[in-house]
């Protein structure tokens, strides 16, 4: 199972999700910042902005939906580890194998498939805040929901591949 086409897949998905991760992570930077007037602005100046305000759930969001390939890729989701730690490897690929197959891949499926239409409808209203003066496009805002779902797909693939290899090898 360990062929060198395998290999380029897993390499090629798991740098799709490093890029996506690196590249947004600074979008929290800018979050923390716009978060930071929004405070100064508010307590200090007694001056409020539902535009700024939704920028940081915009911001939030975008770095929630399109991060979470970089997460998996990471091992950092909440996982319980009283047992799985003391696995050996290929009994842990083999969970890993499992949970992808029976919860990671249907998840990803099936929140992709319900998402199209929510997000068509979103996109021909050309969606925006209910807000006075908050911000446009909520539309794209939803499109990160089938994104969201493809780019876990995508991971999940390299780390059932991984998965795979260590589990040939023992």
């Amino acid at each position: 199972m360990e062929s060198p086409q395998i290999q380029k897949t897993i390499v090629y998905l798991d740098n799709l999700s490093d890029w996506t991760g690196r590249t947004v992570a600074w979008l929290t930077l800018l979050m923390m910042l716009v978060t930071c007037t929004i405070v100064v602005a508010r307590y200090g100046f007694n001056i409020g902005s539902i535009a700024l305000q939704e920028s940081v759930i915009y911001l939030h969001g975008l770095v929630l939906m399109t991060s979470i390939a970089y997460t998996l890729r990471h091992q950092g989701h909440v996982r319980v580890d009283i047992f799985y730690a003391r696995f050996a490897p290929g009994t842990q690929a083999l969970i890993d194998l499992l949970g992808t197959l029976i919860f990671l891949f249907p998840f990803s499926i099936f929140l992709f498939y319900c998402s199209l239409d929510y997000v068509s409808l979103s996109w021909s209203l050309g969606e925006s805040s209910g807000q006075p003066g908050g911000l446009p496009g909520v539309y794209l805002l939803k499109a990160l929901i089938p994104l969201f779902s493809i780019l876990l797909f995508l991971q999940g693939i390299a780390e059932l591949l991984r998965n795979l290899t260590i589990l040939t090898r023992h």
